[in-house]
């Protein structure tokens, strides 16, 4: 997606959300004061800031009309049953799930088209666990690539723990690159399904780095994990020491949908630490959170992280 487009949509969103949000003038008055400006005004100077910002939302309306449109994904339910007892109640039905019901059958067996729709989606599961990242995405979002223990897919899906553990070769790599001790670092696996990070992760990403710039958040080095298990962000937790790790990550594909993202955070993880007090945004795909709305939703998980010094059940303990 053009960043530029990200941009535009982010700030509304990020906007919608911060007006949603009913606090005390005491809690108003210590809040961060969440900015937002045009990042590609710097490559175009013989512009202003202002006409360039104008140009910029110009070109850009009838293109986020059609993202827009593209989010808000109408249902079209197709009934398999001839005579159903009450058509208009099982078309509701349908239209409210991705679930195989009302499909109907041929005899004791699945209708033909029902059965290889099973088998495509079945298959483009399979391909999700054991394809891999395009290498030109993490090119462009400059993510530079370490390995956890484990060898092959097969060792990856058999043995879970070696995708928790960083390589000694990746802990070397890690601390020569990355910045030390920043407020939010950016990780990105391909965990279960590398074509959720092929569909999903340069709009989360974008969007995203966009919300932290606008907190003025201290953002660390990203770099992506290959075949990397959630519990890795422990052994990043212990090399670079941030305030909280944003885990961008495929999730285990379905029979519905094998392109789902997931964004893990955890305020200041280390070995050791208990499930609990991570916290997961799940569902990041086009049929489910929009990739743009998660990255500016994250931002403001990761503001309350940051107030309150927890996350997982400790900050909802905190919150109460």
């Amino acid at each position: 997606m053009n960043p530029e487009l990200v941009e535009q949509i982010t700030k509304l969103i990020y906007e919608k959300l911060q007006s949603q949000t009913v606090v005390t003038d005491e809690q108003r008055s210590s809040e961060v004061e969440v900015k937002f400006w045009n990042h590609i005004a710097g490559g175009q100077q013989h512009h202003s800031e202002s006409d360039n910002f104008q140009t910029i939302e110009e070109k850009t309306h009838q293109t986020l009309h059609d993202v827009i449109e593209e989010i808000n994904i109408e249902s079209n339910p197709v009934i398999g049953i001839e005579s159903p007892f009450d058509k208009e109640e099982l078309a509701s039905l349908i239209s409210k799930t991705p679930a195989r019901i009302g499909v109907g059958r041929a005899g004791l067996r699945p209708k033909t088209n029902t059965w290889l729709k099973f088998r495509y989606d079945h298959a483009a599961a399979v391909d999700a666990v054991y394809g891999n990242v395009n290498p030109s995405l993490l090119e462009s979002l400059s993510l530079f690539k370490v390995n956890t223990k484990v060898a092959d897919k097969e060792v990856y899906v058999r043995r879970p723990d070696f995708g928790r553990k960083l390589s000694e070769e990746a802990k070397q790599l890690i601390t020569q690159k990355c910045k030390k001790s920043p407020t939010v670092q950016i990780i990105v696996s391909d965990g279960l399904s590398s074509k959720a990070i092929d569909e999903n992760l340069e709009d989360v990403y974008l969007s995203l780095n966009q919300a932290l710039q606008g907190l003025g958040l201290d953002v660390g080095t990203p770099f992506f994990i290959e075949k990397g298990r959630v519990a890795a962000m422990d052994d990043v937790g212990e090399l670079l020491k941030p305030k909280v790790i944003v885990y961008l990550i495929g999730e285990r594909p379905g029979l519905v949908s094998a392109e789902s993202l997931s964004a893990y955070l955890c305020y200041e993880p280390r070995i050791g630490t208990i499930e609990a007090d991570r916290m997961v945004v799940s569902n990041i795909h086009k049929g489910g959170i929009p990739p743009v709305e998660a990255g500016a939703y994250l931002g403001t998980v990761i503001q309350k992280i940051l107030k309150y010094q927890a996350s997982g059940v400790s900050l909802v303990q905190k919150e109460q």
